[in-house]
Order: structure tokens, then sequence, then C-alpha cells
């Protein structure tokens, strides 16, 4: 156990509160005016993240907190946590192991079977165009930038490929035909690979469910980059966002095509990083 004291720990919390701020500033401004957001607000709405939540730091297991000048750390009060006779503060793994072991199985079962898998790029954010498709009605109140006629269109000149399911549950009726693939909950496990970004996205929702389990840090890695990937899917993606001063990423061309499988593969790298972090976060918790 790697005991921190308590002038260290102060320290960290400090950082990791600033940089969450830094990483909530515009939202919370948007939030206090009652604006929304069509690209950043899905971090906050589809994973029910909250800002207060994210600048708390969690040393994460294997790391306790020596006790200061005021006594225990603020974690001595959280969940998950138990205080020793001597003032130290601990992820109490009894009780975490016991009320979130199962969680925690799965998630390293789905991750490292998505680990274990070579990546396909090439899906070119098509389930965003799939989401749309003659539809008289949208998710996002934007215009499509090729109108609903040139958007049926690059749906209907490709052959989707998407194995995440949380994308394509969202699919409309008459786009789910144009998929390769039949994703299911139950499938989840067997079909996730680590160049879908909707899973590379996913890397922030394991790490919130594993909530004190896994280290402060980590956890705002993981939304910062998620951050980067939903850019890029709504760039990809057939709505205008000229807006939001956003260019778009034109899949439905040669060159957008080329752009968009470049920055896919290194946001894929960068997730598989953080996957791996995240395993072993879930090898010390259980």
């Amino acid at each position: 156990m790697n005991v921190l004291a308590a002038q260290e720990w102060a320290g960290r919390m400090a950082e990791h509160a600033a940089r969450a701020d830094a990483l909530t500033a515009a939202h919370r401004a948007r939030r206090a005016r009652r604006e929304r957001h069509a690209i950043e607000d899905f971090l906050f709405d589809y994973y029910g993240t909250r800002p207060a939540a994210l600048r708390r730091w969690h040393p994460g297991p294997g790391v306790a907190l020596a006790p200061g000048g005021d006594g225990p750390a603020p974690h001595a009060g959280w969940k998950y946590y138990a205080t020793d006779t001597d003032g130290v503060v601990r992820l109490d793994l009894e009780r975490y192991r016991a009320e979130r072991g199962t969680t925690v199985g799965f998630i390293a079962g789905l991750l490292g079977a998505t680990a274990s898998r070579p990546a396909h790029l090439g899906c070119f954010g098509l389930h965003e165009w799939a989401m749309v498709y003659g539809a008289d009605e949208h998710r996002h109140p934007l215009p499509l930038r090729l109108g609903r006629a040139g958007t049926d269109a690059v749906v209907e000149a490709h052959q989707i490929r998407c194995s995440h399911f949380d994308a394509f549950r969202f699919f409309t009726p008459q786009a789910r035909g144009f998929n390769r693939l039949r994703p299911t909950r139950e499938s989840q496990v067997e079909l996730e690979q680590p160049g879908c970004l909707h899973a590379a996205m996913d890397c922030f929702k394991w790490a919130t469910k594993l909530g004190p389990g896994a280290p402060g840090g980590l956890t705002l890695d993981c939304f910062a980059l998620a951050g980067e990937i939903r850019l890029l899917d709504m760039r990809a993606s057939p709505y205008d966002l000229s807006s939001y001063g956003q260019a778009p990423v034109r899949i439905e061309t040669p060159e957008g095509k080329a752009e968009y499988m470049a920055r896919q593969r290194e946001l894929t790298g960068r997730a598989a990083v953080l996957r791996s972090r995240l395993l072993e976060a879930c090898a010390a918790l259980v």
C-alpha cells in the first residue's frame, strides 16, 4: 500500500479539481444560461456526467491517504472508503468487491475482449447518417448539410458495418438493413472491437462505472478523449455544424474518408492505452 502524505494528496486533489473545472467550464456556463449544445452536451446527457462528481479525486486501489493536521482525508466520508485506527484512509476493497465485483468482472471481460481483437477502421462514422436516414425529425435541431435526399443517398451508397449496439439501436428502422451486423446487448462482448470510436468513448463510461475504483486522473483522461471523439463523430455526421464554427469531415468524398480514417487511427491508439489502464485498475480491484 502506497501511503501519500497529506501535503501530496491535497495537492493532487487540488490539481484534479482544477483540471475537471477547466474541462467542464463551458458546459457549466451554458447550463447557467440554459443553453444547449448539440456536440458537447452528449457527454453529460448520454453518460450522465455530473461536473461535481468529475472533480472528486480518487487515488485508486493500492493508494492510501495519511491524515493531516485537520484529521483524516475527506475521503473518509465518501462511499467505499475506510479509515484505519491511525487515521489512514483507503479504499475499502472488501466492501467494494462485495457490492461491485460483478460489475468489475463484466467491465474487465468486455475491455479484455475488445483489446484482443484487431481494429477495424473505415466505418466513416456512418452510424450518425443511419440515425437520420428516411426521417423527417432528427435528434439534433440542426440542418442536414446535404439535405434529406442527399443524406439518404450517402447511406444507400455504402455498406455499413456498425458493431456497437448503443449506436445501432438508434438507427432508423429503414436504415437497419444497411448494416452488415446485428449487434445486441447480449452480443456486446462478442462484437466490440477497438477501432470503433463509440467503444473508445465508452472508456469513460467504464471509468465512471468503476467509480472510486478508477484513479481520478484516468477518469479525466477518458473524459477528455471522449470529448475529442464526440467532436469527430459530429464533424463527420450529416449535420451542418457551421453554427458552432466546425467544418465538416466530408466522409462522402475520398478526401473526407482519408481524413476520417487518419483521425480514427490516432484516436484508436490513444484509447488502447486508456483501455489497458482500465484493465490494470480492474485487476487491482479483484
